[in-house]
């Protein structure tokens, strides 16, 4: 099973939902970095269960512990470790679904990929998984401010048939954490609400959509043919759990453009170099950066965990039905928001070092 990703700013995440602690190991960063377990805690923090009443009530105070890579506050060029106890595990409230598969969970294909699964609240497969990918991305958030002035910002664009109505351009993180639901049009965050609510009482879950604009990125980065800076953040954002879809720039809605109306052109701009008047390439053009922000947006499930009762099988093959329990979040959207961010600063960390090593002037 693949848990490593990266080229140069490399990751490995590892640790189960319900094990001792989750982490990752982070290979790759330059030295002489400042980071400090404060800055990493605080994108944590936006993604721990049991932040209100939208999300988990699974209690986790996702405590980072950085044991390697780092001294007297900056990165040595050695491998980072990080890793955060698991606290509030409660693996015997999945007793009664080990033998039982549950709908749209990873329960059944695990088990044909690898003979064995971890069935206490899903293993690896769970979105605990990526608390790792978080943790690494704040130094590659970092990373990317410190030296390319990178802005990375991701907000709640569409729960079930509610969407926002957000400025990519302007829109600040504290917009985005103003909301309860992390949506930054304030009419679509209490319809949000409402429609969550509404969901987790009849114990039923939504999905949506989170968007992201990454500004200041700068030109050049990605690797045709196969290592394209979208086909990265494709792979990036799909890997996600629960992840569906993956759109950047204008996307599938491009398809209904003609060329002379999708084209972006290009005016000479202040700092020397080409500008766009418009951005429906999303910020890449022949798999490559062209300076102006990436602006993405990724699909996320309803919650596979649901209270109401549904059909499936036990691994005997037997029919039978199951009303899940656990503790879960009725819509991941909210939380899903710094995991997308993170892997957007995982991305282009990665990309910015590569082109770098390619060309140092």
């Amino acid at each position: 099973m693949s848990s490593t990703t990266g080229q140069l700013f490399r990751i490995s995440t590892f640790g189960e939902s319900h094990g001792g602690a989750v982490g990752v190991l982070v290979d790759g960063c330059p030295p002489r970095l400042e980071i400090s377990e404060e800055e990493i805690q605080q994108e944590l923090d936006r993604r721990k269960p049991g932040q209100n009443r939208f999300t988990t009530p699974r209690q986790e105070e996702d405590q980072v512990e950085i044991v390697s890579g780092l001294f007297e506050g900056r990165t040595l060029g050695t491998p980072i470790a990080m890793f955060v106890r698991n606290k509030d595990a409660r693996p015997s409230a999945y007793e009664e679904m080990k033998d039982v598969y549950r709908p749209s969970h990873a329960d059944y294909t695990y088990e044909a990929k690898f003979g064995i699964r971890n069935w206490q609240g899903g293993g690896r497969a769970s979105a605990r998984e990526t608390i790792g990918r978080v943790a690494a991305g704040a130094v590659a958030r970092k990373l990317l401010r410190e030296h390319c002035g990178v802005e990375v910002i991701a907000w709640v664009q569409q729960v079930h048939d509610v969407e926002a109505k957000v400025d990519a351009g302007s829109v600040a993180l504290a917009d985005v954490e103003a909301s309860l639901v992390r949506c930054p049009d304030s009419s679509a965050s209490a319809e949000i609400e409402k429609r969550i609510d509404a969901a987790r009482d009849r114990g039923d879950s939504l999905g949506g959509v989170v968007e992201c604009v990454a500004r200041g990125v700068p030109a050049g980065l990605g690797e045709p043919v196969f290592d394209k800076l979208e086909a990265d953040l494709a792979k990036a954002m799909m890997s996600l759990p629960a992840s569906k879809g993956f759109e950047i720039g204008s996307g599938f809605g491009g398809t209904r453009l003609t060329g002379s109306e999708h084209n972006d052109p290009f005016v000479p701009g202040e700092d020397g170099r080409p500008h766009t008047t418009t951005n429906r390439s999303g910020g890449v053009q022949g798999g490559i950066s062209n300076g102006e922000p990436i602006l993405l947006r990724v699909a996320f499930k309803p919650t596979a965990t649901i209270r109401i009762e549904q059909d499936t099988v036990d691994r005997d093959g037997h029919a039978t039905k199951l009303s899940a329990t656990g503790r879960h979040d009725p819509c991941v959207l909210p939380r899903a928001v710094p995991m997308v961010e993170a892997m957007v600063c995982l991305v282009l960390a990665d990309h910015w070092l590569r082109q770098r090593a390619q060309n140092p002037g």
